[in-house]
């Protein structure tokens, strides 16, 4: 699933922020049962009091190709 979304919805995926496309797509998978409301309830109640900065969003992220150098 990881490796599809990839090539289909990111195209680049930044070194630096792996681990988020990773946990994003194993919470995906560990809910793939559960009906869309229960899966939403899930999503909310993993945002309560967390926060990504811009600044974090944007710092420089490991690629070669000179993306956001």
């Amino acid at each position: 699933m990881l490796k599809r979304s990839h090539t289909g919805i990111f195209h680049k995926m930044s070194p630096n922020h792996l681990n988020h496309y990773v946990d994003e797509y194993a919470g995906k998978h560990n809910n793939r049962e559960s009906d869309t409301v229960a899966q939403m309830q899930t999503i909310y109640k993993g945002l309560i009091h967390k926060r990504l900065k811009y600044a974090d969003l944007v710092e420089e992220n490991g690629l070669s190709s000179g993306t956001r150098s």
